[in-house]
């Protein structure tokens, strides 16, 4: 306990000096370099940086150095005989027996679970929504697209001929609410895959069987004395990440579009300068379209136009930021402020009225960020109340009128802001979002056939999806641009989903005009098309939306997912979300690029499994590279490998 505690007074007194020395030009200008490419972030974390208020950054810099254990995965609680910690030649075994190998899987399969199990679950608000909507009981939510909720309904045998599309939207929702603990032992939308794919994962004993058991049963899996098999205990890993994939996370991504609207190709703009100094300003953010469909709609309700009027505000002005941003930019233009690592400098510009919060990547530090501007913090989900914050709990019954409450709260804070303390940096950056599969088919003529004719007559030379979030352990933003820029130059198109996608908007390279970076084949489709060589297909979540487009490709060549010339990478992730989006891509075939190393160095076995291994199993493996540039390779020689297999 001693030593904890001189520790920690160790560390308080150099984050004191640190504080000390921040009035030192030079150590400034090497933090906002060190930290951040956005550089319209810059001036905001300038700002923390002299008034002493606390960031992602500087908290991260206060953890440091991390636990050796932990970071390499031999640390274990899993049970009351414990902790645990593996010392290669010193402790080999936990108390129970467990080895380096068997601790470093059961934490890896635990924490793909979570991952699988918040995009489900999040998926299954979206179901639940459609089923109160059905039935009559939500709160100000329609169908917009009642095409999309025939073709899913045909989908799973739903008879839609001469009925309502409440009657129909019922049996839908019920049927994919059953796919959550379905008994007949497979996914209905893992018929999406090709044959060869589905044959690999039946071969593997892999195939989803409904949602949440895969989830409940990894649980069981990593709870001692169950579990001891490293090799059989990643292989379920990759079984839970395909019930996320190709199940809960694909059916949040279909129904919001029956609720909301399928994306279509959208102009807006995006980084901190879309804060208006005129106006109330509100933020969206998490991951949930429930909430922030709604607030969208209750801006426009007289009651609210009059509050304005009344505070001497030119208007409303929504911005979104991570996922609930992304959702609201590709079905509504509504503008991003940002991604995960921006959402503190929100605050920190002083001009936002209110940050309304759902769940998933979201800071329990904001409260205390808000704390320092008269900015407040409202959350709405019941599982993710925030000491600090002010709760309004959003259900589908109550939504409308529960948003024209907290909308009317943002109102009312406007005049509390300081207009000493403003700071809005820099111009948004114009950007093209909203390429769902639907628009991507329709911006070639209804097929597929014309990208498969480019890709085979080498203008294009492949596509790579890059997805994940931001981490402190890689300069923000640099990952994601810098490897989407490389692999454009090389003519491989890329199609990026959450905070990947945002980081591409702040950088241009979202605009129809960032054509002129491409390769000269990619280039030559850019202009053609009027469309940018990095095509911004949604919200994490709506990684399904990836599965989906390589699934129709490989059908449409007769092949597995795992033979095209295709891969993905998530250069700067850091959630349990992104374990699980990278494994069911691996699991679908898809060879994958991480950014960050996982907590697994400390098993050799699980290392080599993880990149070497499955390749045999699911025909793609993982890789571990931190530089961009040197991942832009290994994916272009990928590429390049998959196109002499298919003779192109």
């Amino acid at each position: 306990m001693s030593n904890d505690k001189e520790r920690d007074e160790v560390k308080i007194s150099e984050l004191e000096r640190a504080k000390m020395s921040l009035m030192n030009p030079e150590i400034i200008a090497h933090k906002l370099d060190s930290r951040t490419i956005d550089e319209v972030a810059k001036p905001i974390i300038e700002r923390t940086l002299k008034e002493g208020i606390e960031t992602v950054w500087d908290r991260f810099e206060i953890q440091q150095p991390p636990c050796r254990y932990c970071s390499a995965g031999l640390s274990c609680s899993r049970c009351a005989m414990g902790p645990c910690r593996i010392m290669p030649g010193i402790r080999e075994r936990g108390v129970c027996g467990a080895d380096a190998d068997l601790i470093v899987a059961r934490n890896l399969l635990d924490t793909l679970a979570t991952g699988a199990a918040a995009h489900s679950d999040h998926g299954r608000d979206i179901v639940e929504t459609l089923y109160k909507t059905a039935i009559g009981e939500s709160d100000g939510y329609v169908i917009t697209d009642g095409q999309k909720l025939n073709v899913l309904a045909a989908e799973f045998g739903i008879d839609v001929e001469g009925r309502s599309e409440n009657d129909v939207a019922r049996d839908l929702s019920l049927a994919m609410l059953e796919e959550y603990g379905t008994v007949k032992n497979r996914l209905q939308l893992t018929e999406r895959a090709p044959q060869q794919t589905r044959d690999l994962w039946g071969k593997a004993g892999i195939t989803p069987r409904s949602v949440d058991r895969e989830v409940v049963e990894s649980m069981h899996r990593v709870h001692m004395g169950v579990g001891a098999s490293y090799a059989n205990i990643l292989l379920h890993g990759l079984r839970t990440a395909l019930s996320d994939g190709w199940g809960g996370s694909m059916f949040g991504t279909e129904i919001s579009d029956v609720l909301f609207g399928t994306p279509a190709p959208i102009m807006s703009s995006m980084n901190l300068g879309v804060i208006k100094e005129d106006m109330v300003n509100i933020s969206l953010h998490g991951h949930n379209p429930i909430l922030s469909e709604m607030v969208v709609r209750a801006i426009d309700d007289p009651e609210i136009k009059a509050l304005v009027k009344e505070k001497g505000a030119r208007g409303i002005n929504l911005v979104g930021l991570c996922c609930t941003g992304n959702e609201l930019l590709m079905r509504r233009g509504v503008p991003m402020a940002g991604n995960h690592l921006n959402q503190e400098l929100v605050i920190a510009t002083g001009a936002l009225e209110a940050m309304v919060i759902d769940y998933q990547c979201i800071f329990p530090s904001l409260p205390r960020t808000a704390s320092c501007f008269h900015t407040k913090v409202i959350s709405t989900s019941e599982k993710s109340k925030v000491p600090g914050a002010i709760h309004k709990g959003i259900t589908p019954e109550n939504a409308y009128s529960v948003a024209k409450e907290i909308v009317a709260m943002a109102v009312d804070n406007y005049p509390n802001r300081d207009r000493n303390r403003v700071i809005i940096p820099g111009k948004p950056v114009e950007v093209m979002a909203g390429f769902s599969v639907e628009a991507i088919r329709k911006a070639l003529g209804g097929s597929f056939d014309p990208l498969i004719d480019l890709i085979a007559k080498g203008k294009i030379r492949g596509a790579v999806g890059i997805v994940g979030c931001n981490n402190p352990k890689i300069k923000h933003d640099f990952g994601h641009v810098t490897l989407a820029k490389e692999l454009i130059r090389k003519d491989i198109i890329c199609v990026e989903t959450g905070c990947a996608a945002v980081a591409s908007g702040k950088a241009g390279l979202l605009s129809p005009e960032a054509a002129a970076l491409a390769g000269p084949g990619l280039s030559e489709v850019c202009k053609t098309l009027g469309i940018p060589p990095i095509l911004h297909m949604g919200s994490c979540v709506d990684c399904s939306r990836i599965l989906v487009l390589l699934a129709e490709l490989a059908r449409k060549l007769g092949v597995g997912i795992d033979q095209l010339p295709a891969a993905g990478a998530a250069p700067e992730w850091y959630s349990q979300k992104a374990v699980s989006i990278g494994s069911y891509f691996v699991a679908s075939g898809v060879y994958t690029v991480l950014g960050v190393m996982p907590k697994i160095a400390g098993s050799q076995n699980t290392v080599d499994l993880l990149t070497s291994g499955l390749d045999s199993v699911v025909h793609a493996k993982f890789a571990v590279e931190s530089d961009p540039f040197r991942s832009a390779e290994l994916i272009v020689t990928h590429i390049e490998e998959k196109r002499a297999a298919l003779g192109i």
